[in-house]
């Protein structure tokens, strides 16, 4: 593994790392609300085999120092997501790029960026919404309508610290967040990453997604795109997977993961792995075989 330092648009620095061997097709994550590079690890374990692997900090998160004032908006995700492209592919390289969550949501704030045109060859958007993310979220077990929305605004923007990891916090991220199923060590580890986000950052970043409306951008997100979702997701709920596969110009399928939920890349790692690897094996090394 080597560390790249990246400056964005506004001069804000963002982690970034590279596993894996040079010359070997590369593929770039991008990590959720309250994660960071660690939510990767079971991604960057099996690809980085055979594969660069590029993944980075989202400003505020992990090793990525917090937003300057203003600094959290989609226009920065997009920003950053460009900036870590130049700074880790070289000048037309093409790569597969995923995003889970707002990490797919920085993806899609991107979609008319010359940055993305220029080395995506394939994109995997993984359990992430363009809009209304807080009107269709199943986290409060409520009838839809204003008085679910009110309230699950307050609950994801809520200012309280989240504290240490306990086994109630746990079973409240769990149910929040992954399937029914979910082996306790995954919850742990998902657990552990969230709890790491400082408060300030998860509320900056609650309120710009709380808000966020991308959907009119899709038609520009024009290479082939997977989308891929779990059936138990209750914060990104199916409908937002449904949505976008209709409205993407390239559609490479919806995949929809049984009983898997929000954290699919730790929850259900084979499955994303293997989606992972399926397109840089159609959209990365076949072109680098025609440029032969």
């Amino acid at each position: 593994m080597r560390t790249v330092p990246v400056v964005s648009a506004d001069g804000s620095k963002l982690h970034a790392e590279v596993y894996g061997p040079e010359g070997a097709p590369t593929v770039v994550l991008a990590h959720g609300w309250t994660c960071s590079t660690l939510f990767w690890a079971a991604q960057v374990r099996d690809l980085s085999a055979d594969h660069r692997v590029v993944v980075y900090d989202q400003r505020g998160h992990g090793r990525s120092p917090a937003a300057r004032p203003g600094g959290c908006t989609t226009d920065a995700l997009a920003d950053d997501l460009e900036a870590v492209l130049a700074a880790t592919l070289a000048p037309g390289e093409k790569a597969v790029l995923a995003g889970h969550s707002m990490g797919g949501m920085a993806l899609m704030a991107a979609a008319g960026r010359p940055g993305l045109h220029e080395h995506a060859a394939a994109v995997l958007l993984c359990s992430t919404g363009p809009s209304r993310l807080v009107a269709e979220s199943l986290v409060l077990p409520l009838r839809a309508g204003r008085l679910r929305e009110r309230l699950t605004g307050a609950v994801l923007g809520a200012r309280a610290p989240l504290g240490p990891v306990t086994p109630v916090s746990r079973a409240i991220l769990k149910y929040a967040t992954m399937g029914p199923g979910s082996a306790a060590e995954r919850v742990a580890e998902c657990a552990r990453i969230v709890h790491a986000c400082p408060r300030g950052v998860r509320v900056a970043w609650s309120r710009v997604l709380a808000t966020l409306d991308l959907a009119a951008g899709l038609a520009e997100l024009t290479v082939p795109t997977a989308v891929l979702v779990g059936s138990a997701d209750r914060l990104t709920p199916p409908v937002h997977a449904r949505a976008l596969a209709a409205a993407l110009p390239d559609c490479a399928g919806l995949e929809e993961l049984p009983g898997i939920g929000h954290m699919t890349p730790v929850e259900a790692p084979e499955a994303v792995t293997a989606r992972i690897r399926a397109l840089v094996a159609t959209y990365v090394r076949t072109e680098q075989e025609e440029a032969v």
